[in-house]
């Protein structure tokens, strides 16, 4: 029995297709699918024998693996949920076929090369009644999850301005599809590490109406963007100014948030990313996403500052909302509109890079 829509039950626990089993589907998801409650990774689909041995050391030789995505759908009636976390130029086909099929899909961000794609999978999955999400799981970094707090709180005030930095010292190519100058590969850091600092400003400080970016192809050799600004106008009157690079010498506070009674500033990145990569996988009742106190924030202003206890981080919370959204109904954790208002900006940051002008949105 497919889960052919979000608000219909389904009374056995729900299968799990993964699509890739790179960086995106090995660290990231397939950890978490197998970390929530309800749901089982069924099916791996990659190409190299060496991932299909991979994924069944890690996740069990009960584990099934595919050579290819026919294979999958061809026993899409086996299945309740395709996860997509293969490289970009696939995702906007993929997808389509898995909603063709009567599959809920959660794509790896991001969702489409543009917004016009993204609209259109959304009419898609509205039409069949299918649960459609983009993994935007920095949503669920601690730092964030600890902003937003204080946000609720109105412990900043008015917020003035966002200042949000994914930075890294990567001066060496890594090579690949992400640092390929082919458009078709949306490779790149504006659409890469871009597409979590624009999701983060948006979810916090709402729609945009002006955006202003500039991008650069710093390192020798490199064929992609790998040092990026983008500033934004909130309809809401604060400004974000947003740094994704891999040049970074010396790297920035993560996040510095000015606002009419105090500001917040984080330095160091989230802790999860790197504990998956080390290979530690959340398991109930364990400690997951905690920063020690020497990473916390401060709050405050001028001299009179605190530290800020940081929430743990919860990346777990995507899949069981996921899980969720397909066993009672409503929305996903993250909407595939709300990914298409991101493609939006992203697009219009693009244009403003390559043409030096400041490009508005809603005109």
């Amino acid at each position: 029995m497919n889960a052919a829509s979000p608000a219909s039950p389904v009374p056995h626990p729900l299968r799990v297709g993964l699509i890739g089993y790179g960086l995106a589907g090995s660290v990231f998801h397939a950890p978490m699918i197998a970390a929530t409650d309800g749901l089982v990774l069924d099916t791996v689909v990659t190409s190299s024998p060496e991932r299909q041995r991979q994924a069944r050391a890690e996740h069990g030789e009960e584990l099934r693996t595919a050579a290819g995505a026919d294979e999958l759908f061809a026993r899409a009636d086996e299945l309740d949920l395709v996860v997509v976390a293969s490289p970009n130029r696939t995702h906007v086909e993929l997808a389509t076929r898995a909603l063709e099929a009567g599959l809920a899909v959660v794509v790896d961000k991001p969702l489409a090369a543009g917004a016009a794609e993204a609209e259109t999978l959304a009419d898609l999955a509205e039409r069949r009644g299918l649960l459609l999400s983009v993994f935007q799981n920095r949503r669920w970094d601690g730092d964030f999850l600890t902003l937003r707090d204080l946000l609720a709180e109105g412990a900043l005030g008015e917020v003035w301005r966002f200042e949000s930095r994914f930075e890294r010292w990567r001066p060496n190519l890594k090579g690949g599809w992400r640092e390929s100058g082919d458009p078709a590969e949306l490779g790149g850091l504006l659409y890469d590490l871009g597409s979590h600092v624009v999701d983060q400003a948006l979810t916090l400080f709402g729609p945009v109406t002006s955006v202003y970016a500039e991008s650069d192809v710093r390192r020798p050799g490199a064929e992609a963007d790998d040092d990026t600004f983008i500033a934004l106008h909130h309809a809401s009157g604060t400004r974000s100014h947003l740094w994704v690079s891999s040049t970074a010498a010396a790297l920035g506070p993560r996040f510095r948030v000015l606002g009419s009674r105090a500001a917040y500033v984080k330095y160091g990145l989230d802790p999860q990313e790197d504990a998956l990569r080390a290979g530690a996988r959340p398991a109930p009742g364990e400690p997951w996403g905690a920063e020690p106190e020497s990473a916390w924030g401060t709050l405050g202003a001028a001299d009179d500052v605190r530290p800020v206890p940081s929430r743990a981080g919860d990346y777990p919370a995507y899949y069981a909302a996921v899980a969720a959204a397909l066993r009672e109904g409503g929305e996903p954790p993250v909407t595939a509109r709300e990914a298409a208002e991101a493609l939006r900006v992203l697009e219009a940051a693009r244009a403003s890079a390559a043409e030096g002008r400041t490009v508005r949105l809603g005109d």
